[in-house]
């Protein structure tokens, strides 16, 4: 069959691959739908997202309406005559309307093995979890978060020190290749979709800034993931004196009999403090306004050790 003719809905780097991917094969989207621009760095001028900026790269039709419950921007998509909507990461609401228009209808690409982990921020929740495994899955879209049925997944295993920046990337190149590797079946509606198991369902909110406070009453263990998961936004962080101090990578590390939050050691390893159970050690920080740096020269900065965090 000829190439489909696709609309793109996508806006951050997650998106991007799935993009790429689509050019690579030849496959040009007719239209690419993605946020408006937005505020960013320290003068808060208006910036292209990653998909726009790939889209305009190769001169690709580009839309960045506010919101799709206009019907004006209904007319225009639907003027657009698509077979097919790619979703990956778009970021707004899709009304039922919408979700009508393509002929073989839109198509997520989501950063999870759904059911599990429907919802914002998948990746982030399978690393706090302790999940061996996440993955990346292509889903027809309906009118719920993340219920419509399941064309397939691809899984990606965990490493055991991985953050959610490297684990992003692999999950995105995973729905990328899975992608261009289905996309001609489900528009020739060759490939059924499975139900979701609802019974196995879970969901991922989005992460607010107060999520990755850390608690040192918490296990080590537990903690110890939430610096990875939080890894690069929004950084687990904690408080010693007046300062915010975020923490960007960290190892668990035997057991002390110290009260939860105690700093009690430092030296070029790291930083260790007493949790709820065991210990951690922390080897990378940043103060507010500074760089990262390693914790012996955070520690050779602020005499840490024995202060209550």
């Amino acid at each position: 069959m000829t190439n489909p003719r696709i609309i793109f809905a996508g806006t951050p780097d997650f998106a991007v691959a799935s993009l790429a991917a689509l050019l690579a094969a030849g496959m040009q989207p007719c239209a690419v739908l993605t946020q408006p621009d937005r505020p960013a760095g320290r003068g808060k001028q208006l910036t292209p997202g990653p998909v726009k900026k790939l889209a305009l790269q190769h001169e690709l039709p580009l839309l960045q309406p506010a919101t799709l419950r206009d019907d004006a921007v209904v007319e225009v998509l639907a003027a657009l005559q698509a077979d097919i909507m790619i979703v990956a990461a778009y970021g707004l609401i899709l009304p039922q309307r919408v979700l009508d228009l393509p002929r073989a209808g839109c198509v997520n690409v989501h950063a999870s093995l759904l059911p599990r982990w429907r919802g914002a921020a998948p990746i982030q929740a399978a690393i706090l979890a302790g999940d061996k495994e996440t993955g990346a899955s292509l889903m027809s879209m309906d009118a719920g978060l993340d219920t419509g049925p399941v064309f397939a997944s691809r899984p990606v295993e965990i490493g055991s020190h991985e953050t959610a920046g490297a684990l992003h990337n692999r999950v995105a190149a995973a729905g990328a290749a899975l992608l261009v590797t289905h996309l001609c079946d489900i528009v020739a509606g060759r490939m059924p979709a499975r139900q979701q198991d609802e019974t196995k369902a879970s969901y991922a909110a989005k992460i607010q800034t107060t999520d990755a406070a850390m608690d040192w009453q918490q296990p080590a263990v537990q903690l110890g993931r939430m610096v990875r998961a939080f890894n690069p936004t929004p950084g687990a962080w904690f408080m010693l004196g007046e300062e915010r101090i975020k923490c960007w990578q960290a190892r668990t590390v035997a057991a002390t009999g110290a009260a939860p939050g105690t700093v009690i050691g430092a030296n070029a390893d790291g930083i260790v403090v007493a949790c709820g159970d065991g210990a951690l050690r922390l080897e990378s920080l940043q103060r507010p306004g500074k760089r990262a740096v390693s914790a012996r020269e955070f520690a050779a900065q602020l005499d840490v050790v024995g202060q209550q965090l």
